[in-house]
């Protein structure tokens, strides 16, 4: 869901300081080979020692996690080397482009803290000059218009181990080839049935040099052109001569670019541009128990198997932050997996370990209670209601306390609770002792049973007033320490309980043809209505992130929340086990 003019100016501001952070701290962010690269070209006054990147989305679906690496790199490259960065979308695709991905992909930037002040383009910026490049590499003889189908013409590519051959309609003259180019801009001819190809080499062994389409004729209507043009530029020839028309230096791009790369270099030689970008490759980001395939989080959204391209599942941008994550968060990730030529895949863990550091220090701990126990403490006076100090954040002392109700009646976690409990079972039993959180040691002293069902109802305890938190805690002490809250005081709130979206660590891998969809975790999700929570969270605002203790850390979901009314979506949990691998590695 596209955020409001209104929340990207939130965004913005709650991130301005990202550039001059970037500038201030480049020791602290290693080292890679691209920096290498740029620093070189630097040192030799290469482009005038300037450096200009660009991030250059097709508005064709949401921004996942992968393309956040590559927002951090290109911006923070030019954050780096006092350089400069460019939003461009490259819109050369109507029939699968809409302005709802365009508008969501200017607030998942913003909302990652980088900013392209009026550097803002699009491809379609450049229809006119395209289209004119193309008729001057068809007078040069360096393209040609090609009456072969589809179909044929990739049977004439040829194969890795096949060379392919000319199409017979390669010798048409420059003048025949500009004539037909003129006539399928005019809109004379039907779609598909001719296209403009570049004259290069249909034997070479890269296929990407075999002769590629330059322009197909394709009537749909362009979220910016409209219908002016029936005919349009593939990436591979619009992308190189954006960047060169833009003054690009550093054209940073993922390693399936890697054999377009002479394509790119060809595009721009061809038609003698002075000092044009160079294309770099790096790895691709690829996370455990995801999918990062636009078409196939396409699928996911069409065919119903989750709620949207913001569903906290999903690893868009806007799936994140729904699920609470915040930009910091993200940023530090990428930070983290660093820039490689060779793909590997990251463990999800990590990214969860961030996210996790980011909100131990600013997250207010709260109590919840998911799934509800009662609690009658039978010596406790009736009537009687006593607000008890409780630190806000005991990692962060600044943030000072909060005051919790406390009654005769409280409600824990049914969990928490065993008739007959194992040996380590350090929670509440029949005649056992534990201390509730910032409050008082209870005994159980009896249970109280569904007539019907004959399950646990509720508990009958007792309390000892000298154990009252922060007051005489050290008079004696237990083992277990449990969460509650008040029944006279409680509000209910629904909690939604996320998990992985795939329950393989690799959902791309096929087996015996199955698809990509028989690895979906039947249990990415639970709902949990009847969950009780502190009075202070009646009032939690949409966004407005918690630690509920022992549970993990939750954010009021910003769509279906309201002031009042607020559901909470479990961000993460509290076990970190990227910690526990970094202090087996000996890393912690």
């Amino acid at each position: 869901m596209p955020a409001t003019p209104n929340t990207v100016q939130n965004y913005k501001k709650e991130n301005e300081e990202v550039s001059r952070y970037m500038t201030e701290n480049r020791s602290d962010h290693p080292s890679n080979f691209i920096h290498d690269i740029i620093e070189e070209d630097l040192r030799t006054k290469k482009y005038n020692s300037r450096v200009h990147t660009r991030f250059p989305p097709e508005p064709n679906g949401y921004l996942h996690i992968g393309h956040a690496k590559s927002i951090c790199l290109n911006f923070g490259l030019a954050a780096r080397y006092g350089g400069l960065c460019n939003l461009r979308f490259d819109d050369t695709n109507p029939a699968k482009e809409d302005v709802e991905y365009v508008d969501s992909i200017m607030a998942d930037v913003k909302w990652l803290g980088f900013d392209w002040d009026d550097r803002l383009f699009y491809a379609s910026d450049y229809f006119e000059k395209l289209y004119l490049y193309a008729e001057q590499l068809i007078m040069a003889g360096k393209a040609y218009v090609c009456d072969l189908s589809p179909d044929q013409i990739r049977e004439y590519r040829g194969t890795l181990t096949r060379p392919g051959k000319e199409s017979p309609y390669r010798s048409r003259t420059p003048e025949e080839n500009l004539d037909l180019f003129r006539r399928m801009r005019a809109g004379e001819f039907e779609d598909g049935s001719r296209v403009l190809r570049a004259k290069i080499d249909m034997t070479s062994p890269n296929l990407n040099m075999r002769d590629p389409v330059l322009y197909r004729i394709l009537r749909a209507t362009h979220h910016r052109t409209g219908d002016r043009w029936c005919i349009y530029p593939m990436y591979d020839y619009a992308h190189p001569i954006s960047d060169a028309i833009e003054k690009i230096t550093h054209s940073i791009c993922t390693c399936e670019f890697e054999d377009h790369r002479p394509l790119y270099d060809w595009s721009l030689e061809a038609l003698k541009f002075e000092s044009p970008p160079q294309q770099i490759e790096f790895a691709r980001l690829n996370l455990s128990y995801t999918v990062m395939s636009k078409r196939k989080l396409r699928q996911l959204v069409e065919q119903g198997y989750v709620s949207g391209w913001d569903d906290p599942r999903m690893p868009t941008i806007s799936g994140f932050r729904r699920r609470g994550y915040t930009p910091e968060a993200i940023r530090d990730f990428c930070d983290r997996i660093g820039v490689a030529k060779a793909n590997s895949i990251v463990d999800i863990a990590m990214l969860e370990h961030c996210i996790r550091e980011d909100l131990n220090l600013r997250a207010p701990r709260v109590m919840a209670v998911l799934r509800p126990l009662k609690v009658v403490i039978d010596n406790y006076p009736e009537g009687r209601v006593e607000y008890l100090d409780a630190e806000i954040n005991p990692e962060n002392a600044e943030m000072g306390t909060r005051k919790v109700p406390f009654s005769r009646v409280v409600y824990i976690e049914r969990e928490d609770f065993l008739e007959d409990p194992p040996k380590k079972f350090f929670r509440l039993s029949p005649g056992r002792e534990v201390r509730l959180k910032h409050a008082y040691i209870i005994k159980c002293d009896s249970v109280v049973r569904d007539e019907k069902t004959g399950e646990v109802a509720e508990l009958r305890c007792t309390y000892d007033p000298d154990t009252r938190s922060g007051i005489s805690s050290e008079v004696r002490k237990v083992k277990g320490t449990l969460h509650w809250v008040s029944a006279d005081h409680a509000v209910k709130v629904e909690v939604r309980l996320y998990d992985q979206l795939f329950s393989k660590e690799n959902p791309d891998e096929e087996k015996e043809g199955a698809l990509f969809t028989a690895n979906l975790n039947p249990n990415s999700l639970e709902r949990l209505t009847s969950c009780l929570a502190e009075p202070g969270l009646a009032g939690a605002k949409p966004g407005t992130r918690y630690q509920f203790m022992r549970h993990g850390y939750f954010v009021a979901d910003p769509v279906d929340s309201s002031e009042g009314s607020p559901v909470f979506n479990r961000i993460v949990s509290l076990k970190d086990s990227w910690a526990k691998i970094q202090k087996a590695d000996g890393k912690g």
